[in-house]
Parts: C-alpha cells; structure tokens; sequence
C-alpha cells in the first residue's frame, strides 16, 4: 500500500522512526507526547498493513 495513506503527521512519525528513533525521540523532535507518538505509530502500522518498525523501515527504504 502507498504512503500516501499516511497524513502529514503519520509520514513525519514514520520517517523518524526509519531513522531508528524511539517513541520519545519522535515525540521531543516534533513537540508531541510519547503516547501520542505511539498512537501515530500504531495508525501507521494498521494503514500499512504492518506489525513492526523493522516492517516499517523496510517499506520506506522501498519507497
């Protein structure tokens, strides 16, 4: 499935963690709490169809 199902936000989250980010990372760098770091994560990987960050970072390097 194409990233274009992502918003803005989910795409900014996603490609944080493809840069090996941890949840708290992510949500310091964009000025959001880690729940809610979490919560982005947890959209993307149901869009995508995925279960893992490992997944994730695989589909973007696809990308």
């Amino acid at each position: 499935m194409p990233l274009e199902v992502l918003t803005v936000r989910e795409r900014e989250v996603a490609e944080a963690v493809a840069r090996a980010a941890t949840d708290r990372e992510v949500a310091r760098h964009l000025g959001i709490s880690p729940r809610t770091a979490q919560k982005h994560l947890q959209q993307i990987y149901r869009k995508l169809d995925i279960a893992s960050r490992a997944e994730l970072i695989v589909r973007l390097s696809r990308s």
